[in-house]
C-alpha cells in the first residue's frame, strides 16, 4: 500500500535576541587566522591569475592527498538539467584526449595511487591519493581529466546505464531516500529540493552537448580550489598548478558565473506509507544556518547533546546522554542519530531515527521532547561535556591526508580560508551556556519543522500535532 500525504504550514517568525557572545563569535568568524595560531601546520593559499586557488598543508608525510574542488552541484541545477553534475563526475575517468579509460586505469594502479570523485548538493571534488613523489604525475591526471575529457557517445550511453542502476541501488536505503524526501519537502520549489542523481527521465536524455555546456559554465577556474595534504610542497604545487591550469579565463566567462539562488525552508511533511517495511524511517528537522554563521558552532555543540545510539550498543541506559537513555531504557528505537547539515546561506538541524509502526509515535514524542528539554532546561554540565565531545570527534575525523584534503578544499569555497585547529578549538570552547540557550531558543522553540518518514506511517503523530508540541511538552 502506497500513499503519499504533504501538509505544509507557513513557518513563524523567529526571535533573535543578540548577546555579546554573539559579536564576540562573529568576531572570531573574521578574525585573521595568524591572531589565533598556536602550533599546527600552516595552511598556505596561494591564488593564480585566472582565479584558481590553491592551498595545501605540509605534514611531511610521504603520502599525500590532492584533489580539485569545484563549485558545482545540484543546487545549481534546474529541474530540466538535474543530474548533470553527477553524470558529468561518472564520464571523468572514462578516458580524455591523451588517455584512454584503460591507459588511465593502468597509470593509476601502477603508481600505486587511488583516484576517486565525488557530487553534493553544492561541490564536486575530483582528487587523487598518492606517494608524495608522485604529486606531480596526480596533478597532471586529475588536469586532463577535467580538462580533456572525451566524453564519447559510447562510454555516455554506457554511463547512463551505470546511474540508472545506482538510483536503483540507492531507492533501497532507505536513509537516503528519507533524507532526499526531507530536502525535497524542507527546500520545496528551490533547487535544495532537487536530488543529487536527477530524476530517470532527465538521465535517459542527457547528451554529449548538455556535459559540455555545463563544464563550460561551471568549471571555470575562479570556482575550483586545487587543494592538497600529507608530503607536499606548497611552492611546487603552485608551480604545476600554472603548469596544468593556468591558462585565462574567457573575458566573458565572469558574467556567465552561476550563482546560488535563495533557498527559502518551508515547514511541511512528505509521508510515504509502505505498509510492507518492517521499520519507520523519519528524518525531522529545522532550519539552521549555513557554514559561515555564527550559531553554526552552538548548533554543532547541540548535535553532540542529543548524541547517535544504536540498539547494538549495549550500555544505551548508562549513556550520559538524556535521549539515548530514555530510547533505550524504552526500547522505542532501532537507531536514531543526529544531524546538522550546512548549506551556503542555511542548513537542516535534526534528526533520524529508525523504529517499529508500534513505537514510532513514542520515539517521536521523545524527540520533541528532548528539544524542548534543551529550550528550557539544560544544563551547564552537559554543554561543557558536548563541547567536548565535539572537539575530540573533529579531531578524530581530521586523521589522515584525504580528510584534511577535504577540509581545506571544503572550508577554500565556504569560507575563503582555511580555519586553523586551535582557532576552531578556540570557537568551541568559547561558545557559553547563555549563547546556548539563546541559540535553541531560536532555531528550536515554536518553529515548524519539516518531517520525511517512509515505511509502516499510519501511528507517526500528524504534521498539526508536531508543530504544536514545538513550543510544550505533552505527558
Amino acid at each position: 500500500m502506497s500513499n503519499i500525504a504533504v501538509s505544509r504550514l507557513a513557518s513563524s517568525l523567529k526571535k533573535c535576541v543578540v548577546s555579546p557572545n554573539l559579536a564576540r563569535n562573529r568576531l572570531l568568524s573574521t578574525q585573521p587566522a595568524a591572531s589565533v595560531l598556536v602550533n599546527t601546520p600552516e595552511t598556505r593559499v596561494t591564488k593564480l591569475a585566472n582565479g584558481l586557488r590553491v592551498a595545501s598543508e605540509d605534514s611531511g608525510l610521504s603520502t599525500c592527498t590532492v584533489g580539485l574542488w569545484i563549485d558545482a552541484g545540484s543546487r545549481y541545477e534546474t529541474s530540466e538539467n538535474n543530474g548533470t553534475a553527477h553524470f558529468l563526475e561518472h564520464m571523468a575517468f572514462k578516458g580524455t584526449a591523451n588517455r584512454s579509460q584503460l591507459d588511465l586505469e593502468l597509470e593509476v594502479e601502477n603508481m600505486g595511487a587511488h583516484l576517486n570523485a565525488y557530487t553534493s548538493r553544492e561541490q564536486t571534488v575530483y582528487y587523487a591519493k598518492s606517494f608524495s613523489k608522485d604529486l606531480p604525475q596526480s596533478v597532471e591526471i586529475l588536469a586532463d581529466i577535467i580538462q580533456n575529457s572525451t566524453l564519447g557517445e559510447a562510454e555516455i550511453e554506457r554511463e547512463r546505464g551505470v546511474i540508472l542502476r545506482e538510483m536503483e541501488e540507492i531507492e533501497q536505503n532507505q536513509q537516503e531516500v528519507v533524507f532526499d524526501y526531507l530536502h525535497s519537502t524542507a527546500y520545496q520549489g528551490t533547487p535544495l529540493g532537487l536530488t543529487i542523481l536527477g530524476p530517470s527521465e532527465n538521465i535517459k536524455r542527457i547528451n554529449q552537448a548538455d556535459l559540455r555546456a555545463y563544464i563550460k559554465q561551471h568549471y571555470q577556474p575562479s570556482r575550483m580550489v586545487l587543494a592538497a595534504a600529507g608530503g607536499v610542497d606548497h611552492d611546487k604545487l603552485v608551480g604545476l598548478a600554472k603548469e596544468f591550469f593556468g591558462t585565462e579565463e574567457a573575458a566573458d566567462q565572469g558574467a556567465s558565473a552561476p550563482t546560488y539562488q535563495p533557498c527559502t525552508f518551508t515547514g511541511s511533511e512528505i509521508r510515504h506509507r509502505s505498509d510492507d517495511m518492517p521499520f519507520v524511517h523519519v528524518a525531522l528537522a529545522v532550519e539552521s544556518v549555513g557554514w559561515s554563521h555564527p550559531d553554526t558552532i552552538p548548533l554543532m555543540i547541540a548535535n553532540q547533546i542529543i548524541g547517535t545510539w544504536d540498539r547494538s550498543s549495549v550500555n544505551g541506559a548508562h549513556f550520559p546522554n538524556p535521549l539515548v537513555r530514555r530510547m533505550a531504557e524504552e526500547n522505542l528505537a532501532v537507531s536514531f542519530q543526529s544531524f546538522n547539515t550546512l548549506y551556503t546561506d542555511t542548513g537542516l538541524w535534526g534528526i533520524y531515527f529508525v523504529s517499529t509502526n508500534e513505537n514510532c509515535f513514542n520515539a517521536s514524542i521523545r524527540v520533541q521532547d528532548e528539544w524542548i528539554r534543551l529550550c528550557t532546561n539544560l544544563t551547564e554540565f552537559e554543554v561543557t561535556r558536548a563541547k567536548n565531545t565535539l572537539l575530540t570527534n573533529i579531531a578524530l575525523m581530521l586523521d589522515g591526508t584525504t580528510p584534511i584534503c577535504e577540509d581545506i578544499g571544503r572550508q577554500m569555497l565556504c569560507y575563503g580560508r582555511r580555519i586553523p585547529w586551535p582557532e576552531l578549538a578556540q570557537r568551541i570552547q568559547g561558545v557559553h551556556f547563555e549563547e546556548m540557550k539563546r541559540v535553541l531558543g531560536k532555531y528550536i522553540w515554536d518553529t515548524c519543522p519539516a518531517v520525511a518518514s517512509i515505511g509502516p506511517t499510519e501511528a507517526l503523530p500528524d504534521y498539526q500535532y508536531t508543530r504544536a508540541k514545538m513550543h510544550k511538552v505533552f505527558h
